[in-house]
């Protein structure tokens, strides 16, 4: 099994994340990120991950948080 990057890794936390989003589910896209952070050895416990929470209150900001992230 090939591992995947520290980059890689985020970006498809990102997609994942924005494709809740995009369906206007704001609580499952900040959960969805902050869950998936967790699966990489190099993204655990990523210190922004709690910025996730504060930006849950439109779609915009947290659209902001998550496309941040790196």
């Amino acid at each position: 099994m090939e591992k995947t990057t520290r980059d890689e890794h985020i970006a498809w936390c990102k997609k994942r994340a924005l494709e809740y989003v995009e369906r206007n589910e704001l609580t499952n896209a900040a959960a969805s990120m902050a869950s998936d952070l967790q699966n990489h050895p190099e993204t655990r416990n990523h210190p922004a991950a709690m910025l996730l929470v504060l930006s849950t209150g439109s779609k915009e900001s947290l659209r902001k948080c998550i496309e941040g992230f790196n």
